[in-house]
């Protein structure tokens, strides 16, 4: 006797074992994914040989940039903040941005 029940029951059957199938495929072997070999371009590749581990010339790029860092964060932007309060915040009115105009009579 067959009937909706049971073709259900088939039809649940079938599907379980698709998704089954579809998650072991799903599953990567040891050898992939197996990609292209990377080609770098011009500029990249000059900076991957310049740039090597151990290199003399990375150490000096590194202090230059330490440097260079130090100085913008610890220097140049407090220098900049303290110059940017003194000229427009030390006036006695209120934000002393705000000025207003003398009246001008005809």
């Amino acid at each position: 006797m067959s009937g909706p029940a049971e073709d259900e029951k088939l039809r649940v059957q079938q599907l379980r074992a698709l998704r089954r199938r579809w998650l072991r495929d799903q599953e990567l072997s040891p050898r992939e994914p197996v990609l292209p070999p990377g080609r770098l371009g011009p500029v990249a590749a000059f900076w991957e040989r310049f740039l090597q581990r151990g290199d003399p010339w990375r150490q000096q790029v590194h202090k230059i940039y330490q440097t260079g860092s130090f100085v913008v964060m610890r220097v140049l932007l407090p220098a900049w903040a303290i110059t940017y309060l003194l000229k427009y915040h030390t006036q006695k009115s209120p934000h002393g941005v705000v000025v207003t105009n003398p009246r001008i009579f005809p």
